[in-house]
């Protein structure tokens, strides 16, 4: 069974290096609310059963972009089949869990990504 759960960790918390930036608007951090499942998802992402297998033996994955630009209401999915959590900006998603998250307000989330050759994931929520 999917659990949908959403965890977002601090920088002094956890040390993942996690950062805000602020926007032009003056806001640092996008107000966020937790999406219902059934809602529509604008952004739709699925790591694959085996992706940790892949990125163990120094396979490249790509499977979220480095930079994710959305506009406040919108809500992104990641569905994880995977059986390893996987850490994507300032986001966590268990092993066969579903993260939706709708924006309510501009800002940037940025940090660590697991699921991109790069290693880091920044999130600009626009107005």
């Amino acid at each position: 069974m999917t659990r949908t759960r959403l965890v977002l960790v601090v920088l002094a918390a956890v040390g993942l290096g996690w950062t805000t930036t602020a926007c032009a608007d003056g806001s640092s951090t996008p107000d966020l609310a937790g999406a219902e499942a059934t809602a529509a998802a604008d952004h739709l992402y699925r790591i694959p059963a085996g992706t940790g297998n892949r990125l163990d033996r120094g396979e490249r994955v790509e499977i979220i972009p480095a930079e994710l630009e959305v506009r406040v209401g919108e809500v992104i999915r990641i569905v994880n089949d995977d059986d390893r959590g996987h850490v994507i900006g300032a986001f966590y998603v268990g092993a066969g869990e579903t993260l939706s998250q709708r924006f309510s307000s501009p800002g940037e989330l940025s940090g660590e990504c697991t699921v991109h050759p790069s290693g880091s994931f920044t999130l600009t929520v626009r107005a």
